[in-house]
């Protein structure tokens, strides 16, 4: 166990507006408590969730915030109760860093669920602090809340799997939706798409990709391995494909129809909703009825299925596909991530990166 320091200052990149533009910030830290890891950070994933928080387009963002909640780091310090962790173990911390620890959720192992869960940036510790994320040169977080990573995965393939292939795994697995041989239908070829169609074929699925566009036919035919690719805008091609999925795993973060992916449901198919999208979707009720289908979503997922994830796609040798980039890129990096123009997943090397230019 490292020595228990007070409180300290450390760097990180915030947005201090709604304009979303990170630039260096300097904030403290708790002191680490006694149930408490203090890692040192070094490679955090972009998600796109960070662009809706620090542009405040769900009405709830606080200033200053550091975002970033797909960070892997190095324990450089441990709690007197820590038993999990220790000195030099490399870890990760996700979406969620406290909850209640007392309601159903938490008692069921599904404390994402909790309504008193704590986020790991934009949000009030216990101690009445603001949580900071991952672009920062560390993190105290408590052990419930961190897994250690795997052997033999690097850090920044580790950090996208915290939340992009938790988002996928815990669904699959919720539902009954893990055995071969199921017929699945990703929507979208973001950073939770990509990860949905590496581990879906993990599982033995036949996937099919469905897009907006023809664009993205090559990549996610011969670099991700899709079985089939639906472009949405393809009449015939559509009409072909109705009653053939068992799943589709909706990862569009935008508002867009639901009715052309539920025609192609099977008889109790699922729509799995996973972008966040601060307006109402539209549907018409015979297009759920008639095929006993089903339109659900899904919120990342538990820590013990982080743990089972990270093991899963260690075994079946999965990897992130990403773009590695320096702290100083990071509003660069936001301006492509809302075009689109990425393949898949912006990973900023923190530990890299000089946080003050």
């Amino acid at each position: 166990m490292g020595s228990l320091e007070t409180e300290r200052k450390i760097v990180g990149w915030a947005a201090t507006d709604s304009t979303g533009h990170l630039a260096p910030y300097t904030y403290s830290l708790r002191d680490t408590g006694p149930e408490d890891v203090f890692i040192k950070v070094i490679s955090c994933g972009v998600c796109h969730t960070d662009i809706h928080q620090i542009k405040n387009d769900l009405g709830m963002s606080h200033y200053p915030m550091v975002p970033g909640h797909e960070v892997v780091g190095e324990v450089v310090e441990v709690g007197s109760d820590v038993t999990r962790f220790k000195v030099g173990d490399v870890v990760g911390v996700g979406v969620i860093v406290g909850s209640c620890k007392n309601c159903h959720p938490c008692k069921s192992e599904i404390e994402q669920y909790c309504n008193k869960k704590i986020w790991s940036y934009n949000d009030v510790y216990t101690d009445g602090k603001p949580t900071q994320g991952g672009f920062a040169e560390s993190m105290v977080v408590d052990q419930k809340f961190v897994v250690r990573i795997p052997d033999g995965m690097s850090p920044e393939q580790a950090a996208p799997l915290l939340c992009a292939g938790l988002t996928v795994y815990s669904p699959l697995k919720h539902f009954g939706l893990k055995q071969s041989g199921l017929r699945g239908g990703i929507l979208g070829l973001g950073g939770v798409g990509h990860m949905g169609v590496k581990i879906a074929k993990a599982m033995g699925h036949h996937v099919t990709v469905i897009s907006s566009s023809d664009k993205k036919r090559e990549e996610a035919m011969e670099h991700l391995g899709a079985d089939e690719y639906l472009v949405s805008s393809d009449v015939e091609s559509m009409q072909k494909a109705a009653d053939q999925l068992d799943y589709i795993i909706d990862t569009v973060p935008v508002v867009h129809p639901l009715e052309p992916y539920l025609s192609l449901l099977k008889l109790d198919g699922k729509l799995i909703l996973m972008g966040v999208i601060n307006a109402p979707l539209q549907f018409v009720t015979p297009m759920v009825m008639l095929g006993r289908k089903s339109i659900t979503g899904s919120f990342i997922g538990s820590m013990k299925e982080t743990e089972e994830m990270l093991e899963f796609c260690k075994e079946k040798g999965l990897a992130s596909m990403i773009e590695v980039i320096k702290m100083d890129y990071i509003n660069t990096a936001f301006e492509r991530l809302e075009k689109n123009d990425v393949r898949y997943r912006f990973v900023v090397d923190v530990a890299g990166s000089k946080l003050i230019p």
